[in-house]
């Protein structure tokens, strides 16, 4: 498949309009999760912990899976990818209102629909990237905030469903509202052209049709025999029967010749293609190979590993209050009447906010990302161990718009990721990156659920949230001072091809 050059416009607008709100669509409710998972700790009456597990694998799982998820979209295309999760995402809500107990919402919730998300989100990144080069940014910026839009619109819808049509009404009609991914989905036409003839096969790829071929020419060479001897020998013995005898027996050793020919030509053709397969998994062996030796070469960068385990315990610590902060209020007492706006609303249009000022922020020449990031990391452990002395909704109010900003430093990793390890390592580093990310997200509300099951009440539980981003921002922060890379470089010098992080050098 050739493609054309981006042109950084026309149908690219469409992409960018149908990309947007097919993210709104299929993170709106995983994102507004926390209204769910008031209803689900009313209906089913497990523990906080457990009933956690269901948002935080809808909203892990799609990273986890990230390199499947690539696989898919690079085989299939973005088109079938989104259609195909569009019934994904919209089947799972739908199961979802028929769930019996909290394990079948950890399938029909938690692995189907975020498995959906996953594929959706790389759908629409990887076709808009094909259809902008120079404005790429402003597209990705563009499309990224349907997921936060999402989670302020779909927090409130889902809670205004909930009272009129109940928790299985409004699982049903959110599910619905996702079949316009469909819609959407059927928009992301290709970039291809047309015009250009197919790249002509190599050698190595003509193997496998010849081999085909030549199997069957092998699995019909006997009826082939014993059509061609029966009509031979019939006209034969219609027009000369003397000859009869005669003719079929040569006919026999003609096509005798011919089918040891076939058969020499066929065992050729199976040494070929055995040939062919041990190249194929070797070749296949050495890019394993390859790619774990880079992995061991990115770990040996320190501000790298500083970044993975910062990025770990930010979302293990970070990620809660998206799911939690509204049980949090209920724990506090706060009454109904006092609420002008779910929590989770506020999270998501501070959370459009921060990544539009923090991206904005990070083209600035005189700003280090790296050391912005610390600091959003650093601000938002500050914030959480602030949760447990907030006892009014203007409070959490207040705190939920911080945590939110904050959160919005998702758009300037990719700037961190890219300085620490270079454009030429950025998909290999990111890849990894995000799968821990994804482990975080999991694991971090079932520890804060299990933190308030265990004590009855959320204070251990932010503060040990709070404990982990702090301890990855400090790390992070510690690895890019420029006297500690001063050390390091005089005690042991890196070679070549190792990526070390430049402090002084602007983002």
């Amino acid at each position: 498949m050739v493609f054309r050059k981006p042109p950084d416009g026309g149908w690219g607008w469409v992409i960018v309009v149908v990309s947007f709100f097919t993210q709104f669509l299929c993170y709106g409710s995983p994102l507004a999760v926390g209204v769910l998972y008031l209803e689900w700790l009313d209906a089913f009456g497990e523990g906080k912990g457990k009933t956690a597990w269901v948002g935080s694998l809808a909203n892990g799982i799609g990273l986890l899976a990230s390199p499947v998820c690539s696989i898919c979209v690079s085989s299939f295309g973005a088109r079938p990818v989104a259609i195909f999760s569009g019934f994904m995402v919209a089947g799972g809500l739908m199961m979802s209102s028929f769930a019996p107990n909290i394990y079948f919402l950890y399938v029909s919730y938690g692995i189907v629909v975020g498995l959906g998300c996953g594929l959706l989100y790389t759908a629409t990144v990887t076709i808009t990237c094909q259809y902008f080069d120079k404005r790429r940014g402003l597209a990705l910026g563009l499309i990224s905030t349907g997921s936060s839009v999402g989670l302020f619109i779909y927090a409130a819808l889902q809670r205004e469903l909930i009272e009129l049509y109940g928790l299985d009404g409004c699982l049903l009609i959110v599910g619905a509202l996702s079949l316009n991914i469909l819609a959407c989905g059927s928009l992301m036409r290709p970039l291809e052209s047309s015009r250009s003839p197919p790249p002509e096969k190599t050698c190595v790829d003509k193997v496998p049709d010849q081999y085909f071929v030549y199997h069957e020419k092998e699995k019909t060479v006997e009826e082939n025999i014993s059509i061609l001897e029966k009509g031979y020998i019939d006209e034969k013995c219609v027009n000369n029967v003397p000859d009869c005898k005669q003719d079929s027996i040569l006919s026999k050793n003609v096509l005798s010749s011919i089918n040891v020919n076939e058969k020499d030509t066929y065992k050729k053709k199976v040494v070929e293609q055995t040939n062919f397969c041990k190249q194929l998994a070797k070749r296949k062996w050495q890019l394993y190979w390859t790619y774990w030796k880079e992995t061991v070469v990115l770990f040996k960068n320190k501000v790298f590993s500083a970044l993975f385990v910062a990025i770990l315990l930010f979302d293990i610590g970070g990620f809660p209050p998206s799911l939690l902060m509204e049980d949090v209020a209920r724990s506090a007492n706060i009454s109904e009447d006092d609420y002008y706006m779910p929590l989770i609303s506020i999270i998501g249009i501070m959370t459009t906010v921060g990544k539009l000022i923090l991206g904005i922020l990070a083209d600035f020449k005189w700003v280090n990302t790296l050391y912005l990031y610390v600091t959003t990391l650093l601000m938002t452990g500050v914030a959480l161990f602030a949760i447990p002395f907030a006892k009014s909704y203007l409070t959490l109010a207040i705190l939920s718009g911080i945590l939110g900003f904050l959160t919005g430093n998702w758009s300037i990793f990719p700037y961190v990721t890219t300085k620490t390890v270079g454009i030429e390592k950025l998909t290999h580093a990111y890849g990894i990156l995000m799968f821990f990310a994804g482990l975080g997200n999991s694991l971090g509300p079932p520890i804060v659920g299990w933190f308030y099951d265990w004590t009855q009440e959320y204070n251990t539980a932010f503060y040990f949230s709070g404990f982990c981003v702090l301890l990855g921002g400090f790390l992070l922060l510690l690895a890019a001072l420029p006297c500690w890379n001063a050390c390091t470089n005089q005690s042991s010098k890196l070679p070549p091809n190792t990526y070390s992080y430049k402090v002084a050098s602007s983002a």
